[in-house]
Protein backbone atom coordinates (compact mmCIF):
# COMPACT_ATOMS: atom_id res chain seq x y z
CA UNK A 1 0.00 0.00 0.00
CA UNK A 2 1.60 3.24 -1.17
CA UNK A 3 1.27 6.59 0.56
CA UNK A 4 1.08 9.87 -1.37
CA UNK A 5 4.85 10.47 -1.79
CA UNK A 6 5.30 6.84 -2.84
CA UNK A 7 2.53 7.23 -5.42
CA UNK A 8 4.42 10.27 -6.78
CA UNK A 9 7.62 8.23 -6.97
CA UNK A 10 5.70 5.46 -8.76
CA UNK A 11 4.42 7.99 -11.29
CA UNK A 12 8.01 9.15 -11.80
CA UNK A 13 9.15 5.54 -12.31
CA UNK A 14 6.34 4.93 -14.81
CA UNK A 15 7.27 8.09 -16.74
CA UNK A 16 10.90 6.90 -16.83
CA UNK A 17 9.87 3.41 -17.94
CA UNK A 18 7.91 4.68 -20.94
CA UNK A 19 10.49 7.32 -21.84
CA UNK A 20 8.32 10.32 -20.96
CA UNK A 21 10.73 12.99 -19.80
CA UNK A 22 8.09 15.53 -18.82
CA UNK A 23 4.42 16.27 -19.30
CA UNK A 24 1.51 18.49 -18.43
CA UNK A 25 -0.18 16.64 -15.59
CA UNK A 26 -3.86 16.84 -14.72
CA UNK A 27 -4.97 15.52 -11.35
CA UNK A 28 -8.40 15.05 -9.83
CA UNK A 29 -9.00 15.06 -6.08
CA UNK A 30 -6.26 13.06 -4.34
CA UNK A 31 -4.42 12.95 -7.67
CA UNK A 32 -3.65 16.63 -7.05
CA UNK A 33 -1.70 15.62 -3.97
CA UNK A 34 0.27 13.08 -6.00
CA UNK A 35 1.10 15.68 -8.67
CA UNK A 36 2.17 18.22 -6.03
CA UNK A 37 4.60 15.68 -4.56
CA UNK A 38 5.88 14.74 -8.00
CA UNK A 39 6.47 18.40 -8.88
CA UNK A 40 8.47 18.89 -5.67
CA UNK A 41 10.34 15.55 -5.65
CA UNK A 42 10.94 15.33 -9.42
CA UNK A 43 10.40 18.85 -10.81
CA UNK A 44 11.88 17.99 -14.20
CA UNK A 45 8.86 15.75 -14.87
CA UNK A 46 6.18 18.46 -14.68
CA UNK A 47 5.83 21.11 -17.40
CA UNK A 48 2.53 22.49 -16.09
CA UNK A 49 -0.04 21.20 -13.64
CA UNK A 50 -3.82 21.24 -13.47
CA UNK A 51 -5.17 20.53 -9.99
CA UNK A 52 -8.91 19.81 -10.25
CA UNK A 53 -10.90 19.23 -7.08
CA UNK A 54 -7.87 20.00 -4.90
CA UNK A 55 -7.80 18.04 -1.63
CA UNK A 56 -7.26 18.19 1.43
CA UNK A 57 -8.59 21.44 2.80
CA UNK A 58 -6.57 22.16 5.97
CA UNK A 59 -9.75 23.34 7.72
CA UNK A 60 -11.56 20.12 6.84
CA UNK A 61 -8.85 17.56 7.46
CA UNK A 62 -10.85 15.19 9.66
CA UNK A 63 -12.66 11.97 8.85
CA UNK A 64 -16.02 13.41 9.93
CA UNK A 65 -15.69 16.65 7.94
CA UNK A 66 -14.56 14.83 4.83
CA UNK A 67 -17.30 12.24 5.17
CA UNK A 68 -19.90 15.00 5.52
CA UNK A 69 -18.51 16.83 2.50
CA UNK A 70 -18.41 13.59 0.49
CA UNK A 71 -22.05 12.83 1.33
CA UNK A 72 -23.11 16.37 0.42
CA UNK A 73 -21.16 16.13 -2.83
CA UNK A 74 -22.83 12.81 -3.65
CA UNK A 75 -26.16 14.63 -3.87
CA UNK A 76 -24.67 17.14 -6.31
CA UNK A 77 -22.88 14.79 -8.70
CA UNK A 78 -24.45 13.41 -11.84
CA UNK A 79 -26.33 10.16 -11.18
CA UNK A 80 -24.15 8.44 -13.77
CA UNK A 81 -21.11 9.07 -11.53
CA UNK A 82 -22.41 6.76 -8.75
CA UNK A 83 -21.84 3.42 -10.51
CA UNK A 84 -18.39 4.51 -11.65
CA UNK A 85 -17.39 5.37 -8.08
CA UNK A 86 -18.91 2.19 -6.66
CA UNK A 87 -17.04 0.01 -9.17
CA UNK A 88 -13.78 1.82 -8.37
CA UNK A 89 -14.26 1.31 -4.61
CA UNK A 90 -15.21 -2.35 -5.10
CA UNK A 91 -12.20 -2.97 -7.34
CA UNK A 92 -9.83 -1.36 -4.83
CA UNK A 93 -11.46 -2.99 -1.82
CA UNK A 94 -12.68 -1.23 1.29
CA UNK A 95 -9.41 -1.69 3.20
CA UNK A 96 -7.27 -0.17 0.48
CA UNK A 97 -9.73 2.69 -0.12
CA UNK A 98 -9.80 3.46 3.61
CA UNK A 99 -5.99 3.41 3.97
CA UNK A 100 -5.56 5.60 0.90
CA UNK A 101 -8.10 8.07 2.31
CA UNK A 102 -6.16 8.12 5.61
CA UNK A 103 -2.91 8.80 3.74
CA UNK A 104 -4.59 11.67 1.91
CA UNK A 105 -5.84 13.13 5.21
CA UNK A 106 -2.31 13.10 6.66
CA UNK A 107 -0.76 14.66 3.57
CA UNK A 108 -0.43 18.46 3.81
CA UNK A 109 -0.54 19.60 0.21
CA UNK A 110 -0.34 23.22 1.36
CA UNK A 111 3.30 22.56 2.34
CA UNK A 112 4.14 21.53 -1.24
CA UNK A 113 2.22 24.18 -3.19
CA UNK A 114 4.71 27.05 -2.60
CA UNK A 115 7.43 24.85 -4.13
CA UNK A 116 5.71 24.12 -7.44
CA UNK A 117 7.80 26.11 -9.88
CA UNK A 118 5.57 25.48 -12.87
CA UNK A 119 2.43 27.25 -14.07
CA UNK A 120 -0.43 25.63 -12.17
CA UNK A 121 -4.15 25.91 -12.73
CA UNK A 122 -6.48 25.16 -9.83
CA UNK A 123 -9.90 24.11 -11.14
CA UNK A 124 -12.91 23.92 -8.85
CA UNK A 125 -16.51 23.03 -9.55
CA UNK A 126 -18.67 25.92 -8.31
CA UNK A 127 -20.88 23.42 -6.42
CA UNK A 128 -18.00 21.44 -4.87
CA UNK A 129 -18.45 21.08 -1.08
CA UNK A 130 -15.23 19.06 -0.74
CA UNK A 131 -13.19 22.02 -2.00
CA UNK A 132 -14.64 25.19 -0.50
CA UNK A 133 -14.02 28.36 -2.52
CA UNK A 134 -11.97 29.73 0.39
CA UNK A 135 -9.57 26.75 0.20
CA UNK A 136 -9.28 26.91 -3.60
CA UNK A 137 -8.37 30.62 -3.39
CA UNK A 138 -5.87 29.97 -0.61
CA UNK A 139 -4.25 27.12 -2.54
CA UNK A 140 -3.92 29.18 -5.73
CA UNK A 141 -2.28 31.98 -3.73
CA UNK A 142 0.26 29.56 -2.29
CA UNK A 143 1.39 28.62 -5.80
CA UNK A 144 4.17 30.80 -7.27
CA UNK A 145 2.46 30.65 -10.70
CA UNK A 146 -1.05 29.74 -9.68
CA UNK A 147 -4.44 30.65 -11.00
CA UNK A 148 -7.95 29.59 -10.01
CA UNK A 149 -10.86 28.90 -12.32
CA UNK A 150 -14.35 27.86 -11.22
CA UNK A 151 -16.35 25.60 -13.52
CA UNK A 152 -20.00 26.72 -13.23
CA UNK A 153 -22.60 24.24 -11.98
CA UNK A 154 -20.07 21.41 -11.44
CA UNK A 155 -19.51 19.44 -8.26
CA UNK A 156 -16.24 17.76 -7.16
CA UNK A 157 -15.71 15.91 -10.40
CA UNK A 158 -15.91 18.89 -12.75
CA UNK A 159 -14.00 16.82 -15.29
CA UNK A 160 -17.00 14.45 -15.37
CA UNK A 161 -19.82 16.95 -14.70
CA UNK A 162 -18.74 19.55 -17.24
CA UNK A 163 -16.16 17.97 -19.54
CA UNK A 164 -16.45 20.52 -22.35
CA UNK A 165 -15.97 23.46 -19.98
CA UNK A 166 -13.16 21.59 -18.23
CA UNK A 167 -11.36 21.07 -21.54
CA UNK A 168 -11.98 24.71 -22.52
CA UNK A 169 -10.30 26.09 -19.38
CA UNK A 170 -7.40 23.67 -19.71
CA UNK A 171 -6.93 24.49 -23.39
CA UNK A 172 -6.83 28.21 -22.58
CA UNK A 173 -4.30 27.54 -19.82
CA UNK A 174 -2.10 25.45 -22.10
CA UNK A 175 -2.23 28.03 -24.89
CA UNK A 176 -0.84 30.78 -22.65
CA UNK A 177 2.72 31.58 -23.61
CA UNK A 178 3.87 33.06 -20.32
CA UNK A 179 2.64 32.00 -16.90
CA UNK A 180 0.47 34.56 -15.16
CA UNK A 181 1.93 34.77 -11.69
CA UNK A 182 -0.57 34.53 -8.88
CA UNK A 183 -3.66 35.37 -10.88
CA UNK A 184 -6.38 34.03 -8.63
CA UNK A 185 -9.59 34.65 -10.56
CA UNK A 186 -13.02 34.99 -8.95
Amino acid sequence: MLDIPELADSLDAWMQAIGLESAVLIGNSMGCQVIAHLAVRHPERVERAVLQGLTMDPQGRTVLRQLGRFLTNSTRESLSMAPIMMLDYLAAGFGRAWRTFRYALRDHIEDNLPHLGVPTLVVRGSRDPIVPKRWAKEASRLLPHGRLVDVPDAAHTANFDAPLEFVRVIRAFLNERQPRENEHGP
